[in-house]
């Protein structure tokens, strides 16, 4: 569950687990398990992440055998490394677990499948053969019981394997539609999407309570006067305070429509839709998050003193957060999929009479886009240039990508050791990907506007997005912009914040965060740290 303003993201694991139980079972587990999960009788966890093995998923340790004499399953840890590890609920309350292991089947093994288990009764004690530990205090999310997990050759029915994409009879022959291992793996992972899409919105949700506190504190705090006996001037009203935290603005309604255009994919996702949503929820959710910290440590710092404190909220949700860069798929690894996926399109489209279609890559059957030796604020505020120039560095990058994991297979290379050492391309290919999408839905968004004060406003916004996208190495780096153009963004970037200054507070009352939901610096932080709020 998403709290959509709430401190936390509280992944809740009774109903994660029975997400698990819908997602990976059929019919007779939903009909047996559901129920009961819903009204939290049966308290669940997921157990896929071993101490050895977190993005590998492919490569966890923990062994499923299969017994025909007694039609069980036998769950086992076979080294300390293969113990279950970051199990959200384990420590203390989780009754129950879908557990993850290498299902061997005759001394074959098949991959990757998943099994419920029950690990504690009723009164909470600890089943037989089961061992549980804690996890031991973490930097943030310490309302999650993190718990680690052994099995000890832990039986369990042959009913329990969850078999939404393969099955073991009862006498021991292991069943499948899908006789493609990799594409079976693909195919038991896919229902893992849904982690991703929650991160990457929840994301969003965060750095929107961030920016919301910091930005009505800057507009209430003041310091230093410009002349003797004037006021001393509101934070906000500072240029730099302004380029601090209003580019983060744009981009946090940027990646706003972002969020908006991932969920409706999720919701009308189609067998056909799969690999787009694979590919757009890796980049968002690594973007958003990796951009979540970033925007809550400005945040932070634009708050001064009052930022450390927990009850104004900012540093605790950076702490509370911090997780998300890694769990449901490390960043970097996330975005090395991404790149992954935009070769495979490259290449398919090389083939004879195919053009690129799908992942927002039709621009690349078109010209290639020219940025203009001289940038000019109507150039630069211009839409379309905007969509050029991201698409431009995407188009670039994907050729170069391309090209030396080409060169690196010409050597002899295999193709994954290709992708390994054109590491550096596929980072930035990957965040080019990312920013690219993300306008073209800022676009869209704005398109649906008629004229009007709103739809300039928004303009604003969208120009302060892209033109920050703009300030990346990566248009230094490779030439797409001369250092008298990228100096001209820069100067533009200034503008744009001083124009949006007056709106900065309609901007992110606009979220709709309720009062609750903010701190005390965001409203009257005088008298919230008044003597007579001391002695309550």
């Amino acid at each position: 569950k998403i709290r959509k303003f709430g401190t936390e993201f509280y992944y809740c694991h009774n109903v994660c687990r029975g997400g698990a139980i819908q997602f990976f079972g059929t019919k007779h587990h939903h009909d047996k398990w559901l129920r009961d999960t819903e009204n939290y009788l049966i308290k669940g966890c997921f157990a896929m992440t071993e101490l050895g093995h977190g993005s590998n998923v492919r490569g966890i340790e923990t062994i499923t055998t299969y017994d025909s004499n007694t039609g069980e399953f036998v769950i086992n840890t076979p080294c300390e490394s293969a113990q279950k590890y970051w199990i959200g609920g384990a420590a203390n309350h989780a009754t129950h677990t879908i557990v993850f292991s290498q299902l061997n089947i005759n001394g074959t093994n098949q991959g990757v499948h998943a099994l419920i288990a029950q690990i504690r009764d009723a009164d909470g004690n600890v089943c037989p053969n089961i061992r549980i530990a804690d996890c031991g205090h973490k930097i943030g999310l310490n309302g999650v019981d993190n718990g680690r997990i052994w099995f000890d050759n832990v039986r369990v029915p042959r009913e329990n394997l969850l078999n939404s994409v393969a099955d073991v009879s009862p006498d021991g022959k292991y069943l499948s539609a899908i006789k493609d291992p990799d594409q079976r793996f693909a195919a038991f992972l896919a229902p893992l999407t849904a982690g991703r899409v929650n991160i990457a919105v929840n994301a969003v949700y965060q750095s929107k309570v961030g920016l919301a506190i910091a930005i009505r504190y800057a507009l209430t705090r003041r310091a230093f006067s410009l002349k003797p006996k004037e006021p001393e001037v509101l934070l906000l009203d500072y240029p730099s305070h302004q380029r601090r935290l209003l580019p983060l603005l744009a981009k946090t309604y940027a990646m706003s429509f972002g969020a908006n255009y991932l969920k409706m994919l999720y919701v009308k996702r189609t067998s056909q839709s799969n690999k787009i949503i694979h590919v757009v929820s890796s980049s968002f959710k690594a973007t958003f998050t990796w951009s979540n910290m970033q925007i809550l440590q400005e945040c932070r710092e634009a708050c001064g003193g009052q930022g450390l404190k927990t009850e104004n909220r900012v540093g605790h949700l950076k702490a509370e957060h911090d997780v998300q860069s890694t769990f449901e798929g490390d960043n970097n690894i996330l975005m090395q999929q991404v790149s992954k996926a935009l070769f495979a399109e490259y290449m398919a489209a090389q083939k004879p009479n195919k053009a690129f279609k799908g992942l927002g890559l039709e621009h690349m059957n078109k010209p290639c886009p020219v940025i203009p030796s001289q940038l000019t604020t109507t150039t630069l505020r211009y839409s379309q240039f905007q969509m050029d120039a991201l698409c431009l560095r995407e188009r670039d990058l994907l050729n170069r990508f391309v090209a030396e994991v080409s060169q690196c297979q010409a050597k002899g290379e295999s193709k994954e050791h290709a992708f390994i050492m054109s590491y550096q391309l596929a980072e930035d290919l990957g965040k080019a990907f990312s920013d690219r999408t993300i306008l073209q839905t800022f676009v869209e968004a704005e398109a649906t506007l008629a004229a009007g004060s709103l739809k300039v406003v928004l303009g604003m916004l969208r120009s302060l997005y892209a033109l920050n996208c703009l300030e990346d190495g990566a248009y230094l780096r490779y030439g797409y912009l001369s250092v008298e153009n990228a100096a001209t963004v820069r100067r533009e970037i200034t503008k744009i914040c001083s124009e949006l200054r007056p709106h900065a507070l309609a901007l992110v009352s606009s979220f709709g965060i309720p009062d609750a939901f903010l701190s005390p610096i965001a409203f009257n932080w005088i008298d919230a740290n008044s003597w007579s709020s001391a002695q309550h």
